[in-house]
């Protein structure tokens, strides 16, 4: 573990489009800063099921507060480990809402999107990958 969220993102090549968000949005000082947060990371595959234009669109200058509402709603204040969250049936987001989760079965789901590879350490907390992106209401 030596590198923070931003970097673990970059260097796993799978969240080329949240890195790209994540600068556009201004926020790569903050998930480069001390933390811990916990952030449930859409993959490439993830912004991909976004209706057609929607990733090009909230990247541009004018979309910067709603991207931002957008990507602090796939992180949570402190580092909260896989067996931490299958205890979860909330969680307050950095943007204020609240993510539901769901554990069964050995799965477990954030909102609509499932949890596909867990507790992947950074030196400012821990990133859950999952398979879509969770919008705010």
């Amino acid at each position: 573990m030596t590198h923070d969220i931003v970097d673990t993102a970059v260097a796993a090549g799978s969240f080329n489009t949240l890195v790209a968000a994540v600068k556009a949005a201004g926020l790569v000082e903050t998930l480069k800063g001390t933390g811990p947060f916990t952030v449930f990371a859409p993959t490439d595959e993830a912004f991909a099921k976004l209706p057609a234009g929607t990733v090009e669109t909230l990247l541009k200058p004018e979309n910067k507060a709603k991207l931002q509402g957008i990507l602090t709603y796939h992180a949570v204040p402190g580092a909260v480990m896989a067996k931490d969250v299958v205890k979860l049936k909330t969680a307050k987001t950095v943007n204020g809402q609240e993510l539901t989760v769901k554990a069964s079965l050995g799965s477990v789901m954030v909102n609509e999107a499932g949890v596909v590879k867990t507790d992947i350490l950074c030196t400012n907390g821990v990133i859950h990958v999952i398979d879509s992106v969770v919008l705010p209401k």
